[in-house]
């Protein structure tokens, strides 16, 4: 069977050959390195196999029909106009799913397709398999549907509070409220409160979700798939289809982007069902517009803040209510809330704390997973107040969260102790020393490229005021609350014709932050092999969890350390029984040495769900922002002239990669903090594509200057940090002080649109 995956190109470009190792320039060599990303080039010339560029003789194309209501009941489907037309092979229904109906990452409340009724836009309602992506998009469209539509819950507010609202889901409207409750003292001399708003985000990869699934031999199924997290999909769609796991086979294919949204299914339980009924390969690629609803989006947030300190800025307490607007299906919103709440008050000393976070169901667009994981959006209200506070004790930016900052020891909200180095204090005192760039002016007249408008010409400096702003961030890193969040690696040593090699095989999913890069630099480094070959991802070896929570170089990168190490021992005590004999030799006598482990963080613990206390992550990470920003007050509109950051990643392990995990998270921060936002109306998508949903470009991107300290966590492996989420917690509330400073408006809410700079009053 003729074909070509995704998969199979990226084991290919991830061997690294000794003649390379041998070229004496720093490449293709082990932890500390540079090492080049096997797939860089061949992304970069447009190469790389991505899941959408899967293909197989004789497969057929899918195609998803999706409700055009928020909320509605289902009273009639007609497959028969879609069924007639030539080149169709199957249009199913919820009545066709051959297993469970319902699935979910915390919660199976998601049909498959909907059943009796729609809970918000976009939800699959039928799935068609034609020979022609054309026959099976039209297929979709000829499909009848009667829908009675009926009121759509929209306001997360009135969801979580008001008893006379419609329930979206029989229990209720609720999924999760996490209190957090510290002391009781909520009085202070100094008192600033504030209202807060996070927009909906898009993840916006650019690869939207596409896959191929493969009817096999022995009635399974096969599925090549980008995904972030390949053993929970098994999980999820082998009992959707009736089969049980070792029957239903994933292998990770090409993945264009994920940050949280490829963690939940999209069209692996469809394409594998019409592959099933068919007896034919289906291929399933979404559009743009598609992609838009057919995953999750980050949660949009409401959030009331009061924080009280003494007048010299001491913080004496922190209350805050944190609403998460979780749309029509579970998802990961208890996780969201979870991370919300134990976050809410920043890295920040302060003995008494009133945290109520809620995360509903609304018939909005669903909301889940998307870097930084409801601590973005704590991390927005928590950051705005404490320049409020500065501004009312009359100190800096940066001494308020001096004199508060948390180090090596102090107490979470939840009372954990900080039990490994977190020198924010030092962190911020070096970002505050770090140069500021020259005017727009500097050297001559002004640049227009460098102005806001740019080369439009909107200004020639005329209405031009420069902000600098602050942001701190604290992530926790890998899962938390006792999740069972292990990682498997068997790694492999054998001959490759004379030379030793090394396969390293775990079901991590490389969605684009250089972990097959990093996997083989452990491997280099603890085995001392040249040459190292990345295994495709798939679950022909055990779960290796989700690339996300910035936790697979920890978790993953333990494993293969760890299963190295296993390795090791075992070659030395060949050598010890063998000293007449060369690795080689020995390998040649005596066969190949694998080995296979697990590898789990420590022990966490749920919140109390009362008091929230509790030990519930295993580790922090500390990022801070400085934000420089040129804002046109007439027009408003916003040129970030520079960011500054400084992370604590406590163990570098590719420089040129954490670079661009830092510059990467930055970047969608400052989406967040000027422009991107899905628009939701009555529970209707309004922008879905990237002509109206707004990311940043490299136009839109200032240069960056990076300081990296490497504190090590005695805990962790080599000492590191998860590194990709924090920069984009911290970048955008500096950018959005730094707007405010420039104008001196309030901007309570983020994305900051030109219209509330240009049409608010500015203050007397």
């Amino acid at each position: 069977m003729a074909t070509e995956t995704a998969t199979e190109t990226a084991a290919e470009t991830a061997t690294e050959t000794a003649a390379e190792t041998a070229t004496g320039t720093g490449r293709r060599s082990g932890l500390g390195e540079s090492v080049p990303r096997p797939d860089g080039t061949l992304k970069v010339t447009g190469e790389f196999a991505y899941s959408s560029d899967l293909w197989l003789e004789g497969m057929l194309w899918g195609a998803t029909l999706r409700s055009p209501h928020p909320s509605a009941w289902i009273r009639s489907i007609d497959v028969g106009p879609a069924l007639a037309m030539p080149g169709v092979f199957a249009v199913l229904t919820h009545e066709d799913v051959p297993g469970e109906k319902f699935y979910g990452l915390e919660l199976r409340d998601q049909p498959v397709l909907a059943v009796d009724q729609v809970r918000y836009q976009g939800e699959p309602v039928a799935i068609v398999a034609a020979d022609h992506p054309e026959t099976a998009r039209r297929a979709a469209a000829a499909i009848v549907v009667r829908y009675e539509e009926r009121e759509a819950v929209t306001d997360p507010r009135r969801a979580a509070f008001d008893p006379s609202c419609p329930a979206v889901h029989p229990g209720g409207n609720l999924v999760r409220h996490q209190p957090v409750r510290v002391g009781g003292t909520f009085a202070a001399e100094v008192v600033v409160t504030g209202e807060y708003e996070v927009g909906m985000q898009d993840q916006a990869f650019l690869g939207p979700e596409s896959g191929l699934a493969v009817p096999a031999e022995d009635g399974g199924v096969d599925l090549f798939v980008a995904t972030q997290w390949l053993h929970v999909d098994q999980g999820q769609v082998a009992p959707c289809l009736g089969l049980p796991k070792e029957k239903v086979r994933l292998a990770l294919a090409g993945v264009g982007g994920a940050f949280g949204a490829r963690e939940d299914l999209s069209m692996q339980v469809h394409a594998s069902m019409l592959a099933l009924r068919t007896g034919r390969p289906v291929k399933m690629v979404y559009g743009r517009e598609e992609s838009f609803f057919g995953h999750v989006h980050r949660h949009p947030a409401r959030m009331r803040y009061e924080h009280g300190a003494t007048a010299d800025g001491r913080l004496v307490y922190v209350k805050a209510e944190i609403l998460l607007d979780g749309g029509a299906y579970c998802s990961s919103t208890p996780a969201v809330v979870g991370n919300a709440a134990s976050l809410g008050v920043g890295p920040y000393e302060v003995g008494n704390v009133w945290i109520d976070a809620y995360g509903v169901y609304t018939n909005n667009p669903p909301c889940g997973a998307m870097r930084g994981f409801g601590a973005v959006q704590a991390c927005y209200a928590y950051e705005s107040q404490m320049d409020r506070l500065a501004a009312a004790c009359g100190l800096s930016p940066v001494e308020i969260r001096m004199r508060n900052a948390v180090s090596q020891g102090s107490r979470l909200a939840t009372g954990q102790v900080i039990d490994s180095p977190a020198p924010l204090a030092d962190m911020l005192a070096e970002l505050a020393t770090m140069p500021l760039p020259a005017g727009p002016s500097a050297g001559g007249g002004p640049d227009l490229r460098l102005l806001p408008g740019g080369v439009a010409q909107t200004t020639h400096g005329e209405g031009v005021r420069r902000g600098v702003g602050y942001g701190v961030g604290i992530k926790n890193i890998c899962f938390s609350e006792g999740f069972d969040d292990y990682s498997t690696a068997r790694v492999r040593v054998e001959l490759a014709g004379d030379e030793p090699h090394v396969l390293v095989h775990t079901a991590a999913a490389e969605v684009g932050q250089g972990l097959v890069t990093v996997q083989a630099q452990i491997a280099r480094t603890e085995l001392g092999i040249a040459r190292v070959t990345v295994a495709p991802a798939d679950t022909a070896v055990g779960s290796a969890g989700s690339s996300s929570a910035s936790r697979q170089s920890y978790v993953t990168g333990g494993a293969v350390k760890t299963a190295c190490e296993a390795v090791r021992a075992r070659l030395d005590a060949l050598r010890a029984a063998h000293p007449e004999l060369s690795l080689e030799e020995g390998l040649k006598r005596f066969g190949p040495v694998e080995e296979t482990r697990e590898y789990r963080h420590r022990p966490t613990f749920p919140m109390d769900p009362v008091t929230g206390q509790g030990n519930s992550h295993t580790q922090l990470a500390l990022c801070v922002h400085r934000a420089v920003v040129d804002v046109d007050v007439e027009l408003g509109l916003v040129k970030v002239v520079e960011l500054a950051a400084v992370q604590d990643v406590g163990k570098i392990l590719n420089p040129l990669a954490l670079d661009g995990q830092i510059h990467g998270g930055s970047a969608q921060g400052l989406g967040l903090a000027l422009m991107e936002e899905i628009q939701v109306r009555d529970g209707r998508v309004l922008n879905p594509s990237f002509t109206d949903y707004l990311i940043p470009t490299i136009l839109d991107m200032p240069p960056m200057r990076l300081s990296v300290l490497e504190n090590a966590d005695p805990h962790a492996p080599y000492g590191l940090r998860g590194a990709g989420e924090p920069p984009t917690l911290s970048s955008t509330p500096a950018v959005a002080a730094a707007v405010r400073a420039a104008t001196g408006l309030d901007l309570p809410r983020v994305p900051i649109r030109p219209e509330d700079i240009a049409l608010t009053p500015a203050p007397a």
